[in-house]
């Protein structure tokens, strides 16, 4: 498998098109003692000011979400729920404040470490399927917020295995009922049929 980490232009796409190509692509995990590595297959695009769902919507700009202002090709983890971590893809030129919620990724490598850190995974494919359960297996938390995507903690590297248009599956977003009309917006795509994707389809 390459180790050939994505290059900083990759990150600098439109938001969407990051989204879409993120999916396929692997993350990988350096904790110091051990490397985990991981297929995505569910993400978010979140579109900035105009984007009511986003955490930078009508350019607010608070300590919680300075790292979505980086330079793409930045991670971006916040807390929520008072109990979860969640890590984004900063996409754009610094200052756009776009980035990709990464929903739900397939463990490659490092499984039972994944198992060990989320104990109450009845099943392989509940290691990962959700935001808050993939920054659990993987160990990523407040000290990742604002790391480069090209370091030697964490980074992405290209596809691992072949994806056509037709295996991305679109929906809506999920949970931004109030988020006016975009909560509609069709900015979630996943591999359809993978077994790691979330449970919620919202289609």
């Amino acid at each position: 498998m390459s180790r050939a980490k994505l290059p900083p232009d990759f990150f600098l796409q439109e938001t969407i098109t990051v989204a879409r190509s993120l999916l396929g692509c692997v993350l990988w995990r350096n904790t110091g003692e051990e490397v985990l590595a991981a297929r995505i297959v569910e993400a978010e695009a979140y579109l900035g000011a105009n984007d009511a769902a986003s955490h930078a919507r009508r350019g607010l700009r608070s300590p919680r979400n300075e790292s979505m202002y980086l330079p793409g090709g930045h991670c971006y983890v916040y807390f929520t729920y008072g109990m979860h971590w969640c890590m984004n893809v900063v996409t754009q030129e610094e200052g756009t404040a776009e980035a990709v919620l990464l929903r739900a990724v397939e463990p490659i490598r490092g499984i039972e470490s994944m198992r060990r850190r989320r104990p109450r995974a009845k099943r392989d494919c509940d290691l990962t399927n959700g935001p808050g359960k993939l920054c659990a297996a993987l160990a990523i938390g407040k000290a990742l917020d604002g790391e480069s995507l090209r370091g030697d903690r964490l980074y992405i590297t290209k596809r691992d295995i072949e994806i056509s248009d037709s295996d991305i599956a679109v929906s809506p977003r999920i949970g931004f009922e109030g988020a006016a009309d975009a909560a509609w917006w069709p900015l979630r795509f996943f591999l359809e049929g993978n077994r790691y994707v979330s449970a919620y389809r919202n289609v």
